[in-house]
Formats: C-alpha cells, structure tokens, sequence
C-alpha cells in the first residue's frame, strides 16, 4: 500500500507543474463595486468575453488563457493590494485594469517594481507619463488619452468657432488631467478657458459651479468628469436656463449617460470612440469589421441588456488583445513582453489602431475619436 501511495503522490505531484505550465495567467481588477461600477463590472464582462473567445479557438501558443480576477471597489489601497497579491503569489504574467486613474497611480509603481506589464483602463495620463509622475516602462494603457481626447474636442470647437469656453472639472486625478491639458493646448488651437471651476466627483449639485461659468460670458461649457456628475452638471444646466452648448468628456458617451440626464442630455456633445455610432462607420473604416464582431459577441453574450454599450466597452478587449499579440511573438518571460507591447504596431482594436512607441505607451491618435451628439436620446455622429 505504501508503494502504491508514494506512486500516486508522485503522479500527484508531477502533475501539477504540468498543468500550470498549460496555463497563462492574467491578473484583471477593475471596480466590481464602487462608484465606477457601472464601468468596472462590464469591463470585466468583456475581458472574461475575449479570454473564452481566444481558449475556444485554441488558446495561445497552445496554452490556455487564465484571469484571476479582483475588486478594487474604487480604493486605491486595494488596488495596490490586489496588484501586490497578483504579481507575488498569483504570479501572473501581465495585468489588465484597472478603472480609475487614481487607483491606476497606486498601481503604477507596484508594477514596475515587480517588473510586470499592465495595461491599463484608465482614462487619465499620468499613468503612462514620466517625470513627477514616476517610471511608467511597465505601464500601458488602452482608452485613449485625456491629452487625445482633448484635442479631438478643440478640433471641433475651433471648427465652429467656439473659441471662450467654461470648464467644469472634478478634482480628482481624472479631473485635474482634463484641466492640464486643456490649459496646455488652448493657446494651439487659439482656445480661452474664461473660467475654471472645479467639484468634487460625488457631488449632487454644481450650480454655483455653472452659474460662476455663465458669468464669465463663454460660449461653451466643457464638463471633466466619469459618473453621475456629468449627467447632473446637465441637468442643473437645463434648471438654470443656460442656453450654451454644453460639451462633456470622452469618459461619459454612454447610454446611462442619457438615462441621466433625461432630456437635459439632448444636443450634448462629446469625443468618443468609433464603438458609440458603428452604424454610421465607412465600410472603408478597418475598425468597422472588428467593432462589428465585438458587439455580435456581445449582444450574443447578453451583455447588453444589462450594460448597454458604451465608449468604455472595448478597452478590456484591447488590453487583452495588445498582451496576447505580445506573448504570441515574445513568451512571457516579462522582459520580453513588456518589450513586445511596447513594439505594437498596427493592431486594429475597438477604440482605435494602435502604435506603441518607447515614449507612446498609448499609441492611438486622434483620427481614433469621433465626435457624437445627442439626438432624439441616441448617439449621433456630430455635425
């Protein structure tokens, strides 16, 4: 009996490193709880959706794809918890998420310490930024940057003449990102910021707020924020009486948005990913097919009946996509693939094409956002 059992405990304990070697495992964290979990929860949604849809078709390299998914609830301290936790005992090769930027900065120095890629689903930049900011060679993320998005957003309102305009800004590091760039690139595009106002993210209320910007005779509002706070700085608009085109962040095309804000939320404006209005796509467009496939898979999935799609959907998508496509042409040994993310070229996702550069750990440029409107409570291409 001893023999038999030695054998069997052999059999055992060979085993075991044989399957984990089948296994590539990817650290996911995003808010599954929290005040971004109308973000988070659907995000996570997605990546479980790419990580079944790439082992069903064979996984990588032969290997199937593993997440280890975690809850960083809109807390910082978590989220370095959680990344701690993946990089050490889960001993995954890269990370996806998270959903905040700040709690993206908590991570920030965690990841490179501990020589682990992550890419990002963040909106602000600091976290692919240097200088003050800290190293970022582990970093990468995959939503466009603030700085993109404000670009995109004065294109358009140099386009109509809409040079004096309003900010409203949340203070959080989202917020305060928005504000940078805004400041940074208005004299580029000959735009005034006449006033700059700043609230807290979970306010319920920001008509001081509005009603020091209609004082300062804009000709446009522009609202910096994720949440319910853009949808209720749209609303306190409509109750003040504002009659100025009000312009919301590329973090809120949503259809929660609209839910929202009701009918305060018709003729808003705001960048967005090419996801929110794929319809109106160009046949030409090289996104149209790959944005086409992410929504049959996600309606298919159900997902859409809960969480309608909006411009955060593909960004887990992207962010597995971009690790996948590296372990594919490099392994994981982590060296390797934070080199091999850092060489994307081409790589045709959701939000965008993406090319990478040692100093670009985005890669997705302008021409990746649109411009959309609400119309008879629908996303719209913007005139």
């Amino acid at each position: 009996m001893r023999t038999i059992f030695g054998i069997l405990t052999g059999l055992v304990l060979l085993s075991a490193p044989a399957l984990a070697a089948d296994t590539i495992k990817l650290g996911a964290f995003f808010d599954l709880s929290g005040r971004a979990s109308v973000i988070g929860t659907p995000t996570k949604l997605v990546a479980e959706m790419v990580v079944d849809k790439l082992n069903a078709e064979g996984g990588i390299n032969g290997k199937k794809l593993e997440l280890v998914i975690g809850d960083t609830e809109g807390d910082p301290a978590k989220a370095a918890n959680i990344a701690t936790k993946f990089i050490h005992k889960d001993k995954v090769v890269a990370i996806i998420g998270p959903t905040l930027t700040d709690t993206g900065m908590n991570v920030k120095k965690i990841a490179h310490e501990g020589k682990t890629p992550i890419v990002m689903t963040v909106g602000g930049d600091p976290v692919i930024m240097g200088g003050k900011f800290g190293p970022f060679d582990w970093v990468f993320k995959s939503p466009q940057r603030s700085k993109t998005a404000v670009e995109r957003l004065f294109m358009y309102l140099k386009e109509k003449k809409l040079t004096k305009i309003a900010l409203l800004s949340a203070d959080d590091g989202f917020g305060k990102d928005g504000l940078r760039w805004m400041e940074e690139l208005g004299p580029q595009f000959g735009i005034e910021l006449v006033s700059k106002e700043s609230f807290g993210a979970r306010d319920t209320d920001m008509t001081a707020q509005l009603t020091k910007a209609k004082n300062a005779s804009p000709q446009a509002l522009v609202v910096w924020t994720t949440g319910p706070a853009g949808p209720i700085a749209a609303k306190n608009r409509a109750q003040l009486g504002i009659d100025l085109p009000m312009f919301q962040c590329h973090g809120q095309p949503s259809p929660e948005y609209i839910e929202l804000a009701g009918p305060a939320a018709e003729d808003n404006l705001m960048p967005a990913t090419k996801l929110m209005v794929a319809d109106e796509l160009p046949d030409t467009d090289p996104q149209k097919p790959v944005i086409k496939e992410f929504i049959k898979l996600y309606t298919e999935k159900g997902y859409d009946k809960q969480f309608p799609i909006n411009t955060h959907s593909g960004y887990a998508w992207d962010a597995i996509m971009i690790v996948v496509n590296a372990i594919k042409a490099a392994g994981t040994e982590p060296e390797a693939l934070r080199a091999a993310i850092q060489k994307t070229t081409n790589y045709v996702g959701i939000s965008g094409t993406y090319n990478l550069t040692p100093e670009d750990h985005n890669g997705l440029g302008v021409d990746s956002m649109v411009m959309v409107q609400v119309k008879n409570g629908k996303f719209v291409m913007a005139k």
